[in-house]
């Protein structure tokens, strides 16, 4: 399995340096257009409870898979708050956002969600845990840098963004998953070799299906800018006027 981890912090080093994380690096940008893309958000609760939670429990590996998911239950409610804080609820109705979900400009998350649905439903528990070290390692660089752009905002807003700011990046770290134990118990495993080419394919199509995912993001994010949101039309419905306090910052 050590094989397997470090194959993922190698797909980690390069993922790090997509542009898409300069874009959110670069303090000339106003933070709140930094974090546009939130738009594109797609909660994860579905995988957990319906692809990568089994029971009864087969082995320790499945119980570890197990344990992890209630610690992400309640992100969503984090993201729903961040949405309202970056008042993105002003200018998308209930509507709008239902076709803006369903539309092209999505397609990249439905299929990631999609592909990672049908590589780790009903298999081996150890792909499944391949498949959340991985995302969680993705997530740990993702919020670790959305916390810093949280953090200017916060500055003008004096609000706290769960989701994208620190108490979603330390819930993360804080999971048991990471725990010293767990993580030994883990490394120390022996793959058969057809487990351990599968499992290497799987941490592969993750990261090239995050860094498309990531790509587009950043395309968005710089092609729609704050003040262009007050005109422009999405699926029928003209943006309302963003609040003038977070346009002068």
């Amino acid at each position: 399995m050590k094989k397997v981890f470090a194959l993922i912090e190698k797909e980690l080093a390069k993922f790090a340096q997509l542009s898409f994380f300069e874009f959110l690096r670069n303090k000339s940008i106003n933070p709140i257009q930094r974090l546009s893309f939130a738009l594109f958000v797609i909660v994860y609760g579905d995988l957990n409870k319906f692809v990568w939670l089994e029971e009864p429990i087969v082995n320790p590996i499945q119980d570890i898979v197990n344990k992890q998911i209630p610690e992400e239950e309640n992100h969503w409610i984090w993201f729903l708050k961040n949405l309202d804080y970056l008042d993105f609820n002003q200018f998308l109705n209930f509507t709008d956002s239902l076709k803006f979900n369903l539309s092209d400009q999505t397609l990249i998350f439905r299929q990631t969600i999609y592909e990672l649905y049908w590589r780790t439903f009903q298999v081996n528990p150890i792909y499944k845990l391949v498949a959340i070290k991985s995302i969680k390692s993705i997530s740990n660089i993702f919020f670790s840098i959305t916390a810093r752009v949280t953090q200017e905002l916060k500055v003008f807003t004096n609000r706290e963004y769960p989701y994208f700011g620190n108490p979603h990046l330390l819930a993360e770290n804080d999971h048991s998953v990471h725990s010293y134990q767990k993580k030994e118990f883990i490394a120390s495993m022996h793959l058969a070799e057809d487990i351990h080419k599968q499992a290497c394919e799987l941490v592969n199509k993750i990261f090239e299906l995050f860094t498309a995912l990531i790509d587009m993001l950043v395309n968005f994010a710089e092609e729609y800018k704050i003040k262009q949101l007050l005109t422009k039309s999405f699926g029928g419905s003209d943006y309302a006027q963003l609040p003038l306090s977070v346009l002068l910052m």
